[in-house]
């Protein structure tokens, strides 16, 4: 437990990476810890506060993805800064059923700042089925609902920024002056090492785009199955970038 004290300091920032999972944002967690102004509420697994031992009762419960989950956020918090290193300016928190509730989160939390993180619709869906957690089906409504929270966000929220996976990986010292520049206390950050950060190749790696060899996985049935829900959401997939994929 870093934190003793059960309120934070005038300046500190409370800071949230909005992301679905299988989106990336373990490693972009991981790249921000590596500013020494940055404390993490948890630091183990995917570095989640949600999964802290008591909050998880309060937080990862079955209906934590529905906008109408109600939890103790006055309760969330205090456990919440036992685990923060006040000291620190930034405190970062990275759950990813949040992106339903940041307007709520940013009343309990000030002042709080958002970075938004998505990644390809294709991909994203990819991490599912190759999970067997989801149909392509499946998986592409999720995809959808995820990136519906996020636009909503986007258009909402204040203190955001917005920031794809394939910027991170693809422009990476660009995305990295955009989260400075966002965000002034985050010094010496460093995108160069070798980060631990879980994906589908199960090995430590630089930032690296996974995108397309994701993509690549996908067969043809599946990625027709995962179009007969995105063709429908053209303009939602425009929105953040991205267009269909011919199967």
């Amino acid at each position: 437990m870093v934190g003793s004290i059960l309120k934070s300091k005038a300046e500190n920032k409370y800071v949230f990476i909005l992301s679905p999972p299988f989106c990336g944002s373990t490693l972009l967690t991981e790249l921000i810890a590596t500013s020494k102004n940055v404390s993490l509420n948890n630091l183990d697994g995917t570095k989640e506060g949600q999964l802290l031992p008591k909050v998880m009762a309060e937080m990862f419960v079955e209906n934590r993805w529905s906008t109408d989950a109600s939890f103790n956020w006055p309760f969330i918090k205090k456990e919440w800064l036992k685990y923060w290193d006040i000291s620190k300016p930034i405190l970062l928190e990275k759950s990813p059923p949040n992106i339903v509730r940041p307007l709520t989160i940013a009343k309990h939390f000030e002042p709080s700042f958002f970075i938004v993180f998505f990644r390809n619709p294709y991909a994203h869906a990819e991490s599912f089925t190759r999970r067997g957690k989801m149909t392509p089906n499946n998986a592409a409504n999720f995809v959808v609902e995820c990136l519906k929270h996020q636009k909503r966000n986007i258009e909402t929220l204040k203190n955001v920024l917005l920031l794809p996976y394939e910027e991170l990986t693809n422009e990476t010292e660009d995305a990295v002056n955009r989260l400075i520049e966002f965000l002034p206390e985050l010094v010496s950050l460093n995108y160069t090492k070798i980060f631990k950060s879980y994906n589908y190749k199960k090995q430590h790696l630089k930032i690296t785009d996974l995108t397309q060899k994701k993509i690549a996985n996908l067969t043809k049935s599946q990625i027709k199955d995962i179009n007969s829900v995105y063709e429908s959401e053209k303009g939602l997939l425009q929105f953040f970038g991205y267009e269909l994929m011919n199967d």
